[in-house]
């Protein structure tokens, strides 16, 4: 068999949210469309999902969320600069209003994290083979040096570098969602120095951006594979053959983030305060039925793309 072109790394975020978002994320896995899952610890189906992946042996990360939802340190909940008024996590544009006018506290950052890894390994039986942070606050500035240190701490080998080629050839993207990608490219990029220092790894190419709801469709996750492809070409390593030194081209590594599941029931889900817009709406069915078009089953094949694990990169 050929070696692939692509190792392709298809990760269902948000396992754990709800019960019938844990249940089209495992139908996903089954189909072959996804190939790993990250777990949101804090969110009220956490203890369900990580049961189905042990049943159905998906390997499986930690979402690590400091913007939604209620803390598990049973320390910070309450009087914690992590939270706002109503006791609850600041939000995804809270947290980085509060982080910028360094009103956030990166101890209390540190415990969270220590308290969400702790809790992911009592829920899994082991530690996480990778973990990223709930829209996208891992790479914040700060926040990356925490996270770091705790992915040192626990020796888990890779994370998620948020930089997606193609992203300023969307014109579709809404001016503010594109202003908040263009930012969080910009604190990814920095955050590489912070864990390459640490030995962290991550795949050569992210992509999930520009293919995020109702921006999802077979010709989007195409495009954004091939431009993938375009900015990574396969690289060259070496082996010996015969007693030369022959180069090989080496596989392109690459994330795509999806959140595939069935609509949230308005009042089940969420991380302690119900379930939000995106996920009671249509957008998760529409990521579950584009992942499993037989359409890019072929794409993968005709292209030797490879859909694997992070342990498998």
């Amino acid at each position: 068999m050929p070696q692939p072109k692509v190792k392709l790394v298809v990760t269902g975020d948000d396992f754990g949210y709800c019960q019938r978002r844990n249940q089209g994320i495992v139908d996903c896995f089954q189909a072959g469309a996804i190939s790993n899952v990250s777990l949101l610890v804090n969110a009220c189906s956490a203890k369900d999902a990580a049961d189905l992946a042990k049943r159905h042996a998906m390997p499986i990360g930690l979402h690590a969320n400091l913007s939604e939802g209620l803390p598990v340190c049973p320390n910070l909940r309450s009087g914690s600069t992590l939270l706002n008024d109503d006791g609850v996590f600041h939000g995804k544009m809270g947290f980085r209003k509060q982080l910028q006018n360094g009103q956030l506290s990166m101890a209390e950052v540190e415990r969270e994290l220590h308290a969400q890894v702790k809790l992911f390994y009592e829920l899994t039986g082991h530690f996480p083979l990778h973990m990223d942070g709930h829209q996208h606050v891992h790479v914040l500035p700060e926040v990356r040096d925490v996270f770091a240190q705790v992915l040192s701490d626990y020796a888990v080998p890779y994370t998620r570098v948020p930089v997606e080629p193609g992203l300023q050839a969307c014109p579709w993207l809404p001016p503010a969602l594109r202003d908040f990608y263009t930012q969080v490219e910009k604190d990814a990029r920095e955050a590489v120095g912070v864990f390459g220092r640490h030995g962290i790894r991550w795949p050569d190419v992210y992509l999930g951006l520009t293919t995020m709801g109702d921006s999802m469709s077979v010709t989007s996750i195409k495009r954004a594979i091939e431009h993938a492809m375009e900015a990574m070409p396969p690289g060259d390593a070496m082996v010996t053959r015969g007693g030369e030194a022959q180069a090989v081209g080496r596989p392109i590594t690459v994330e795509l983030m999806v959140h595939p599941g069935y609509p949230s029931d308005p009042q089940q889900g969420g991380c302690g305060q119900g379930p939000d817009d995106f996920s009671q709406s249509l957008d998760r069915r529409h990521e579950l039925e584009t992942l499993m078009d037989p359409r890019l089953q072929d794409f993968y094949k005709q292209e030797r793309i490879q859909l694997c694990a992070f342990r498998d990169l």
